[in-house]
């Protein structure tokens, strides 16, 4: 659970197991972390990038083995740039996108409920990517690539719609 003054997370449910929850019971696990405090998002945020980020290691090891005319360290220097510097401010804007298209319904989403569907979507799905990076390391483009970023992605939309369903509320 949850510690909404601290935003720690106890021993009950850690953040292991809320992520495995997540690709079940996604509204469940939301709406259980919606005390979550913003610095406590940032972070969350932060992880899922760092993860995004080693996830992406194997696919650019390989890249540079068959083209070493770009090396692996600046590879991953651009890797480094995009995934813990541009992308968390593109999480951001998509956020404050999501808060302004849901005043069109309904169904109305506060800046920081968007924040955390969004960033709980993307730590939910950094296991995931682990396995694709994996996959794109040591198999290289495939069937088996596309089937494992499929999932990727229809995972982190599932998890990610489900977190502003459970999150939203009735104008």
């Amino acid at each position: 659970m949850a510690d909404p003054e601290r935003g720690s997370v106890t021993a009950s449910g850690g953040i292991a197991p809320r992520v495995l929850q997540s690709w079940v019971a996604p509204r469940r696990v939301v709406r259980g972390l919606s005390a979550m405090p913003e610095r406590v998002k940032l972070v969350v945020l932060m992880a899922a990038m760092l993860v995004f980020l080693v996830a992406q290691a194997p696919a650019h090891a390989r890249l540079a083995q068959l083209d070493p005319s770009v090396p692996f360290e600046a590879r991953m220097g651009g890797a480094l740039l995009a995934v813990m510097f541009l992308m968390p401010v593109l999480a951001y804007a998509v956020a404050s996108l999501v808060t302004l298209l849901s005043r069109l319904t309904p169904w109305h989403l506060t800046q920081e409920d968007s924040r955390l569907a969004l960033f709980w979507a993307l730590l939910a799905v950094a296991p995931a990517m682990l396995l694709a990076g994996l996959v794109a390391g040591l198999v290289g483009p495939g069937p088996a690539l596309a089937v494992v970023q499929a999932i990727c992605g229809a995972g982190f939309l599932m998890i990610w719609g489900a977190g502003i369903a459970a999150l939203a509320r009735r104008k």
